[in-house]
């Protein structure tokens, strides 16, 4: 394990911090929102949803934050001087029961964000035809992800070595190529819908730009390839690119849950209105108006003419 792993390592606990601290605070709006007692907000069917599953994805990028914290401690300070330094005491302890708990924890985490963003997609697009090849790629996910977790955590297992990095680059090929397909189906929809939504032209491209950035869960896909791409070439700067995966695997979904909650989140009604005002919008006039249209025009234009 070379110096630049071991500071990738150090700087990507200190952003799981951050973005921890970030992910708290939009549980706490979600949260406040959804127990809001005083009839600011309509209540919802999926009230009860959003309660469970925002809690169990800070429940999850806890568990993730806290053992990196806690490895990093072990590492670094308990074991100072263990024999060979900290890189023997990863190569010993990488498949430690806590190690092991954190890393199914992000797996959970990757399953439970994977499977809200299909349920969105066809949320925008209103077409279960839409979702089959991502539905078929997540099933393959959970296979790869069991066999991921079945090799990082046996006995001598590492998460960064050996048989695991087989099965860590297949699983997380899938899940992350499942990111991008629904981030591109997500981001091309709402682009294409959101022209049918008239606001002021200012507040219309950030609304547009908003919706696409957050809906689309562009950061988790963005920061997925970044670090699907430093795993295969087993870069030292992996973990660093772990983090922010991991990290923005919990922060991107409870971001779209936020705007749901708040009534500014696409719906199945919204896409509907929003096909609709399009439809309305290709419409050609009639032919007898456009005739109309005409001889008013012709009759007008000799007048003005005489009046010059």
């Amino acid at each position: 394990m070379s110096s630049l792993f071991q500071n990738s390592y150090y700087i990507g606990n200190n952003f799981n911090t951050i973005l921890y601290g970030v992910e708290l605070m939009l549980y706490s709006m979600t949260m406040i929102r959804l127990l809001d007692d005083h009839g600011t907000r309509k209540a919802s069917k999926s009230d009860n949803f959003y309660k469970i599953f925002s809690t169990l994805l800070l429940l999850l990028i806890t568990i993730y934050v806290a053992v990196q914290a806690i490895f990093g401690e072990e590492m670094w300070i308990v074991n100072a001087d263990y024999p060979g330094g900290s890189a023997a005491y990863l190569a010993d302890y990488a498949a430690v029961w806590y190690q092991t708990m954190g890393t199914t924890a992000s797996v959970v985490l990757n399953l439970l964000a994977d499977g809200y963003m299909i349920s969105r997609c066809h949320t925008v697009w209103n077409d279960l035809r839409i979702i089959v090849v991502p539905c078929v790629i997540y099933v393959a996910t959970l296979v790869m992800g069991i066999l991921l977790l079945y090799s990082s955590g046996a006995p001598n297992g590492d998460f960064f070595t050996g048989l695991a990095v087989e099965f860590g680059l297949s699983y997380y090929s899938l899940t992350i190529g499942l990111n991008v397909i629904v981030t591109c189906l997500i981001l091309g929809r709402i682009w294409y819908l959101s022209s049918a939504i008239h606001v002021p032209q200012r507040k219309k491209r950030v609304n547009r730009y908003a919706s696409i950035v957050i809906e689309s869960a562009l950061p988790y896909s963005v920061a997925g390839v970044a670090w699907l791409v430093s795993y295969g070439i087993e870069s030292d700067i992996q973990i660093l690119f772990l983090s922010f995966y991991v990290m923005f695997t919990c922060v991107s979904p409870q971001m779209i849950v936020l705007r749901v909650v708040d009534g500014r989140g696409w719906s199945k009604d919204k896409t509907i209105q929003s096909l609709s005002a399009l439809q309305l919008q290709n419409i050609p006039p009639a032919p007898d108006c456009e005739d109309r249209r005409s001889s008013i025009h012709n009759k007008s234009a000799p007048s003005s003419e005489h009046g010059a």
